[in-house]
């Protein structure tokens, strides 16, 4: 792991520790926001605190063909309780994946800082946003970046039961039929590997970066 200066480049991924944690430090402007995702990259850290740059190996991932709906989920998607949406509310979606409450954690990663930049990454076309509504209300969502045929999943959120995985599952669609080749989850969460994501080797991650930006 190494600190990095403005014009420090990364060190190779390879590089990271046993955690994924692989440089401190830098700046969150949108030519280094950009160069990290093309090299498996991605930042989390706590407001208030330096940059932390990661690149955990496994990755946890999703292939689009490989997304697992269940029967009661394809009821949800088929009963017209929720409107599925794309970068229709960007920013609204990222203000709730940073305030809504979350099991097991206090506070939020999404500081301003990651709030503006994200922001201008969607204003530049690279960050997408997928929305669940209700009657004219937003109640679920989740952005993310896209580069070539990769998709990198960042947060999302759910004010109502199932709003999210309506969003997450819609979009997937969607992508797929945009040949989207892979999604990538970053870390394990139970409620993604119920939706068909699964662990696979850094190496062979960034093959598929490598082949598909």
């Amino acid at each position: 792991m190494i600190l990095l200066q403005t014009d420090t480049p990364f060190p190779p991924v390879e590089s990271a520790d046993e955690n994924g944690m692989l440089a401190i430090g830098g700046q969150l402007d949108m030519e280094r926001l950009l160069t990290a995702y093309r090299n498996g990259i991605f930042p989390w850290y706590n407001e208030g605190e330096p940059v932390v740059w990661w690149s955990p190996n496994p990755r946890f991932v999703l292939f689009p063909g490989r997304l697992r709906v269940t029967k009661s989920m394809q009821t949800v998607l088929n009963n017209g309780r929720f409107r599925f949406t794309i970068n229709r509310a960007f920013t609204q979606v990222i203000q709730q994946c940073k305030t809504s409450p979350r099991k097991h954690q206090e506070g939020t990663w999404i500081s301003p800082a990651i709030q503006d930049a994200y922001t201008q990454l969607h204003q530049l076309g690279y960050a997408h946003s997928a929305e669940a509504w209700s009657n004219g209300e937003l109640v679920g969502g989740l952005y993310g970046i896209r580069l070539g045929n990769i998709f990198f999943g960042e947060s999302m959120f759910s004010k109502v039961s199932n709003a999210s995985k309506f969003a997450f599952i819609n979009y997937v669609h969607q992508l797929k039929k945009e040949k989207v080749a892979l999604i990538d989850c970053q870390v394990y969460t139970a409620h993604l590997e119920s939706l068909g994501a699964s662990m696979i080797t850094r190496e062979k991650f960034m093959a598929i970066l490598a082949e598909n930006i």
